[in-house]
């Protein structure tokens, strides 16, 4: 399983981005498909989750202001990112659940006050 995730820069406070990332492999069947993220000196946390069926889970600090969404079809997740605070500066990760959770390359968000 390789993940390819995308869409990071620097964005000014109350700013907007997306992030996406591709899954390949052949033959795998995602479950839950999710998006982590690691600030300096932090440990990573999870910051959103959906399901095969679209149900979707999300940190506190983010409700209301991020947006998961995957394509089954083409195994890609994304992460509409919307009103976002200096402290959403993190290296984000996206992550796929086969027989247990994959995750890829980081992409580098910094949001500026």
């Amino acid at each position: 399983v390789q993940l390819q995730a995308s869409g990071g820069g620097l964005v000014q406070a109350g700013g907007s981005l997306r992030l996406s990332c591709a899954a390949s492999g052949s033959g795998f069947r995602y479950n839950s498909m999710a998006w982590y993220r690691q600030a300096p000196g932090n440990e990573r946390g999870l910051v959103a989750r959906i399901s095969s069926g679209g149900s979707t889970i999300y940190a506190d600090s983010v409700k209301g202001r991020f947006t998961i969404s995957r394509d089954n079809a083409k195994n890609t997740v994304s992460l509409q990112m919307n009103d976002l605070k200096p402290e959403d500066t993190a290296v984000y990760y996206c992550a796929a659940q086969v027989s247990r959770w994959f995750f890829g390359q980081g992409t580098l968000v910094t949001v500026s006050s």
